[in-house]
């Protein structure tokens, strides 16, 4: 955090790095709070102000009361811990300002929880327990590892679309078999050539039997909520080309009013392409392929598009920072090839020159936040577009009725990412079937959606809220934590 004064400190809202409390009592929450500080952005812990109301009531024996906490950060924080702790005068009272900064070590750990359950990192004002899946993250992210350029010991070179990945490349080089190994898509492993994760990711023959969520879902959706669909595609090509057909379904959806002979004189959109091209590119850069769960998802609203990609920031990186064209590249193999075939133009250029175009448009800013274990970069329209075209009630019901089958039918096809949707919804709050079925977007619970949640239970998944009446009406269903 920059340098501001005292008075300025006060002022500022809460988040990923910064925190108040009104004193040192609680102990535990603030080492959980300076663990998770220093596992992802930093931070500053302000000692001695209200966090609700920001009613100063400053730190008695201040001198006193640093001494104690830095015992306390040294006893209870593996590997050790050396914040910046500093005192600051307001009005009569005394604060302690705790800095803390990105750690090379991480990750940080409670020591009493042990490094299995004692991590913790920072999304949003709140501090998050850490899964195996974002441990690693952090480890690789200290070490300078990507995720992707990591080998899969099992495969051969056979397993990637060498055509695939030749076309993508088209215009800008000629690619030979001998250059799979210099861009990373394959790499040396105990003696033999074997793909890297991003290999697979980008050109991969089953990508899916190994990243079920590396693929892209997006819908159009009537008004500025997700309670009317009225188109709905999913993307399964290989990256390169999904961020092309990703664009084609915006497009699709934001040519300007019903006339299309007129659109095509004028040629003209009523979406930033611009930004969205930047925005789709740094979601599947940058996303965090270890996390498991959900795809990456485009919805298109009457005032906005939404981009949600899998993860967090990227340790040590905060929104501000990516305004400033700061850069920290998660996956090493898909930014590198992403920039060979001219996706990236300059490395940490995508945000700014977002930012950029949105004034030239008369745009608000685009918003890049962290939803849970998810990334979103919101842009907002100028103007809040309609759908094209009125329809009779009766036509819209059978739009309606089309669309819905269409989506179950998808579906049934891919029970492996009904079953991750549902654990999606379940791990925000309990659900009946009844309720699943609504979220998903089905008319009414379906064959498939019985057949999830059976396999769900049995492979002990989920859990019935009430277990000793299996066929109560009242009946939801949890995720096991």
């Amino acid at each position: 955090m920059h340098h501001v004064s005292a008075a300025d400190l006060i002022t500022l809202p809460e988040g990923k790095t910064l925190e108040f409390k009104r004193d040192t009592s609680s102990s535990k929450n603030l080492m959980k709070t300076l663990v998770a500080f220093a596992n992802s952005a930093g931070g500053t812990l302000v000692i001695g102000v209200e966090d609700s109301t920001r009613a100063v009531v400053g730190v008695e024996n201040a001198l006193d009361e640093e001494e104690r906490l830095c015992n306390l950060i040294a006893d209870s924080i593996e590997p050790r811990l050396v914040p910046n702790i500093e005192l600051l005068a307001l009005g009569d009272k005394t604060l302690l300002a705790v800095k803390v900064y990105p750690s090379g070590t991480r990750p940080h750990w409670i020591k009493r929880e042990g490094p299995e359950l004692g991590v913790f990192v920072r999304l949003g004002s709140t501090n998050r327990l850490a899964d195996e899946a974002l441990i690693g993250e952090l480890r690789r992210g200290a070490l300078g590892i990507g995720f992707d350029e990591q080998a899969v010991q099992e495969g051969s070179p056979e397993d990637l679309d060498f055509t695939a990945a030749a076309k993508a490349f088209e215009g800008h080089r000629t690619l030979g078999e001998k250059d799979l190994e210099s861009i990373r898509l394959v790499t040396r492993s105990q003696g033999r050539l074997v793909p890297t994760f991003g290999g697979i990711l980008l050109f991969g023959r089953r990508r899916e039997e190994q990243f079920p969520d590396a693929w892209i879902q997006c819908g159009r959706f009537s008004g500025k909520d997700k309670s009317v669909i009225v188109d709905h595609i999913d993307i399964h090509d290989h990256l390169p080309i999904a961020v092309e057909r990703g664009l084609e379904f915006l497009k699709k959806h934001a040519l300007r009013g019903a006339d299309l002979s007129e659109l095509k004189r004028k040629d003209t959109w009523s979406i930033p392409l611009v930004i969205l091209r930047e925005a789709l590119v740094n979601a599947i850069v940058h996303a965090d392929y270890s996390q498991r769960g959900s795809p990456f998802r485009i919805a298109f609203f009457d005032d906005r598009i939404e981009i949600e990609s899998p993860g967090m920031f990227p340790p040590g990186i905060t929104f501000e920072d990516m305004l400033q064209g700061v850069s920290k590249v998660r996956n090493h193999v898909i930014a590198r090839v992403f920039r060979e075939i001219g996706l990236i133009e300059q490395w940490g250029s995508g945000v700014p020159r977002m930012v950029e175009e949105a004034k030239k448009l008369g745009l608000p800013e685009p918003e890049i936040i962290e939803i849970g274990m998810r990334v979103r970069c919101i842009i907002r329209f100028a103007e809040v577009l309609v759908q094209s075209g009125p329809q009779s009630s009766r036509a819209e019901s059978q739009l309606e009725s089309q669309l819905e089958s269409q989506l179950e039918s998808q579906l049934e096809s891919q029970p492996e990412s009904l079953a991750l949707r549902v654990l999606e919804i379940l791990a925000i709050k309990p659900a009946s079937k009844a309720e699943l079925s609504e979220k998903l977007g089905q008319r009414e619970v379906s064959g498939q959606l019985h057949k999830v949640m059976r396999d769900l239970l049995a492979a002990g998944q989920v859990e019935y809220t009430l277990p000793d009446k299996p066929n109560s009406r009242l009946q939801k269903y949890r995720r096991v934590k």
